[in-house]
């Protein structure tokens, strides 16, 4: 019995240590995804994070038009346990070029170019 409770121990303290390290890695890039969706007139914008099961978690974000204007700055909060969030915008009275949608997500910034035609 105590052999099954030290490894019971031992595979719970190891998956919460990998589980660490894993958020810590600075190999970690969240993903960025951007769809323009010219059928439906829409942007679609994306951002994917490492989940915090016990933490919301804050991102800026920010839409720069093709003269690098910021024509959008919003902040989100992505719940404790979930791991994406979303912005959408319409195409009409957009300008036409490369776009690029900003996230400042733990001081850190990620992004990606778009282009509207």
């Amino acid at each position: 019995m105590l052999k099954y409770i030290v490894f019971l121990f031992f595979t719970t303290t190891l998956f919460s240590l990998e589980t660490q390290i894993q958020q810590e890695d600075n190999s970690y890039s969240p993903k960025v995804e951007c769809l323009v969706l010219e059928d439906e007139n829409s942007i679609l914008c994306k951002f994917e994070v490492i989940i915090d099961p016990i933490e919301d978690q804050t991102i800026s974000l920010k839409w720069i038009n093709p003269n690098q204007e910021i024509t959008r700055t919003r902040d989100i909060v992505i719940p404790a346990g979930s791991s994406s969030a979303y912005d959408f915008r319409y195409l009409d009275g957009r300008e036409k070029g490369i776009w690029n949608f900003k996230i400042i997500y733990k001081d850190k910034e990620y992004s990606n170019n778009f282009e509207i035609k």
